[in-house]
């Protein structure tokens, strides 16, 4: 962890990143070569937080590993955080008050209230000193914007000191906004361009999942800063649903 992860989330300095829902190490190692970071995903998959650290051993050296805790939870994110990541990204994020709980949560006493022990974040204590001094300002910090709620107080999420940078949440947002899926209805387009907008005025990064290249185009286009461009259950199921298509589409011929 050093502070060229934070250099990664900074406003109009493009970085790539891969998604990681499937807990087994070998895939880490995959999908994390020549990215600059990957996300772990703990919100929306069964991985408990021993796979998260085997998970984190697996990823290559050059990509930055950022964990999505499941929510925001001083107890979960002081135990990812002493896994030893270059960051956390942290969902449903509505208020300033969430913001602030979460960055307080990222930050040892006294400027927040992270507990203080030795773990492999500090290679098990063996540098826990320095580790406990250089922290707070290389830990990267990222909310996520997916309610028609949060992007209603995005100015003010954005303005709390300590957070990174935002992705928006493009699946919950559009669900919230009775949109689910259409990505070029008005109110969708609406709000992404308002997160996207009010992100740059607070000078502050921005970035989306991407999970083929239609939406890699589209998001790109709407101006985010960092992309998540792809996730391994993608990769996978779309691989093996076009080699099968491929086959059939022969012996039927």
């Amino acid at each position: 962890m050093t502070d060229d992860t934070r250099q990664l989330f900074q406003p109009g300095e493009p970085a790539t990143g891969n998604w990681i829902s499937i807990g087994h190490p070998a895939v880490a190692e995959i999908c994390s070569e020549g990215f600059d970071f990957v996300v772990i995903d703990t919100e929306h998959t069964d991985m408990g937080l021993e796979t998260v650290g085997n998970l984190l051993r697996a990823v290559h050296r050059d990509a930055a590993p950022i964990v999505r805790v499941p929510l925001n939870d001083s107890a979960w994110i002081k135990r990812v955080l002493d896994l030893g990541v270059a960051g956390l990204m942290i969902p449903m994020i509505e208020t300033a008050e969430q913001a602030e709980r979460a960055v307080d949560a990222m930050r040892y006493p006294p400027e927040g209230t992270r507990g203080v022990a030795p773990a492999r974040a500090s290679d098990y204590g063996r540098t826990f000193e320095e580790y406990f001094e250089t922290a707070d300002d290389e830990l990267v910090t990222i909310l996520q914007i997916e309610t028609e709620r949060g992007v209603e107080n995005a100015a003010d999420i954005v303005s709390v000191d300590g957070v990174d940078a935002v992705i928006v949440g493009h699946g919950d947002l559009s669900a919230s906004l009775g949109v689910f899926g259409q990505w070029e209805d008005e109110r969708f387009e609406s709000a992404l361009d308002s997160i996207v907008t009010t992100a740059r005025n607070h000078d502050k990064a921005v970035g989306m999942l991407a999970t083929d290249r239609e939406s890699i185009h589209r998001w790109t286009d709407a101006g985010i800063d960092f992309l998540i461009a792809g996730a391994d259950i993608a990769y996978l199921s779309s691989g093996s649903d076009a080699a099968r298509a491929e086959f059939e589409d022969l012996v039927d011929n």
